[in-house]
């Protein structure tokens, strides 16, 4: 798997946008896909569909197969997919905005609207998946993964489904969301260093990742191989400012998801901290993890592979269970790339530019976002 081996590595992805139309925009750096992967989706698909849609559909296709489970006509309606997004199809939204505003064209694309629509991504994988189960899309700003991935859990517990896809997906290296984010004054000049002293900001990359939850009994049945265990999940809301967190959010998350797992704070050993490299974010997350665990929090793994795959909005929480599974699975803790200077208000174990190993029982990913809306997942090695 390209994306753990770059992680493992300490292999940042992020450089000059070079696929995209920048135009006046100061921000010219993210994490793109330079090149996608052989995809075989034909052309009646593909004009239907917003990069955003294509990237979920090639990570559902590589995840089902990873997983050796075929969908066909006796189980295709019991199995489904919930998937996350930030923001929504701004391809097309950007190509209809310079064609009628810029260049005079008197009507959009036809499929402007599937196109565009924040759950096209969910549609587009049932389709392409054969999918007739549980299909819908989940919007949480960064936390989107997280919360898809706890509502396609809540769909297996309510026996709704025996097997749901689960992740997100994010293509916002767009002029007019680069646009909108430089307006933020978050983005980083050079690159994403969180916890580093000298952090200047986020940096945006683009990507997709999707996981295939099922029922241990039929994960069983089936003799598959299972990666890892979804131990529980925790969601809380701010109630507070749009864009600046808190610390009582983020906290009342961790706690939620430790209980909901059925785990202490001590049986914690690695945290895939949201940590977006702002300077406010860093501080306070880091002030959450203390609180929560208190003197364990000294023993703890912690770092941010948004320094490597930057943030991917929605798709961030989905690539960052994928790190978790595998700290887990190869008892390797990614590191925290880009970090130069200790900062005191950071005074965790960011695991600084360099992968650590260690045995890693259970991995917690946060997920905080603009709204105040937290979303934490747990995962756990199998017995």
């Amino acid at each position: 798997m390209s994306i753990w081996s770059g992680m493992r590595e300490g292999r940042q992805a992020i450089g000059p946008i070079t696929i995209t139309a920048l135009h006046e925009l100061k921000a010219r750096i993210g994490a793109e896909i330079k090149e996608l992967p052989d995809h075989g989706f034909d052309h009646r698909r593909l004009v239907t569909m917003d990069r955003f849609s294509l990237l979920a559909a090639i990570a559902s296709r590589e995840a089902l197969s990873q997983s050796g489970f075929a969908v066909d006509s006796t189980n295709t309606g019991r199995i489904g997919a919930v998937v996350g997004t930030g923001v929504c199809g701004w391809e097309a939204i950007e190509e209809s905005y310079r064609g009628i505003l810029l260049e005079g064209k008197p009507r959009t694309g036809i499929f402007t609207v599937p196109r565009a629509m924040p759950g096209a991504a969910a549609g587009q994988v049932s389709m392409t998946m054969g999918l007739r189960g549980p299909v819908f899309g989940v919007t949480s700003a960064c936390s989107s993964s997280n919360h898809a991935i706890i509502a396609a859990a809540d769909q297996l517990r309510l026996g709704r489904a025996d097997v749901m896809l689960a992740g997100g997906t994010d293509a916002p290296l767009i002029y007019g969301i680069l646009k909108g984010w430089e307006a933020l004054r978050v983005l980083a000049p050079e690159t994403c260093r969180p916890f580093s002293a000298d952090r200047q900001g986020l940096v945006l990359g683009e990507g997709a990742g999707m996981a295939v939850l099922e029922t241990l009994e039929h994960a069983q049945a089936r003799g598959a191989t299972i990666l890892a265990e979804l131990a529980g999940g925790g969601m809380t809301a701010d109630a507070s400012d749009i864009v600046a967190p808190t610390v009582d959010g983020p906290v009342n998350a961790m706690q939620a998801c430790l209980a909901e797992a059925g785990l202490t704070a001590q049986d914690v050993d690695y945290i895939n901290a949201h940590g977006t490299g702002t300077k406010a974010n860093d501080k306070i997350e880091t002030q959450a993890i203390r609180r929560v665990f208190g003197a364990h929090a000294d023993k703890l793994s912690v770092s941010s592979t948004k320094s490597m795959h930057a943030h991917c909005l929605g798709a961030s929480g989905a690539l960052e269970l994928i790190a978790c599974v595998k700290a887990i699975r190869e008892s390797v803790v990614p590191p925290t790339a880009g970090y130069r200077v200790a900062d005191p208000d950071c005074d965790l174990d960011v695991t600084p530019n360099t992968a650590r190993e260690r045995d890693v029982r259970v991995a917690l990913s946060n997920g905080f976002a603009f709204g105040g809306t937290n979303a934490v997942i747990a995962v756990k090695a199998m017995e």
